[in-house]
């Protein structure tokens, strides 16, 4: 999507009735918060984060083949 394309779906926006634009800034909003600021994490977040590192470290994770195996396996036909 380029700078342009954003810029016209948001020009688009002000032509729309209030509470449907009030919707949109409140989305745009709750999107801008989800990928800024700081996540807080609780004890069991950074106890997965720490056994994710180490699964990491000792190279125990699926492979390209094993992960694609099992999206073959399971996708909807």
């Amino acid at each position: 999507m380029t700078r342009e394309q954003v810029k016209a779906a948001l020009d688009r926006v002000l032509t729309w009735p209030t509470e449907a634009q009030e919707e949109a800034v409140a989305t745009l909003e709750a999107i801008e918060k989800e990928f800024s600021g700081s996540v807080l994490l609780n004890a069991d977040d950074r106890k997965a984060l720490a056994r994710s590192a180490d699964d990491v470290k000792h190279g125990r994770f699926a492979s390209e083949q094993e992960v694609r195996e099992v999206f073959n396996r399971h996708q909807r036909r």
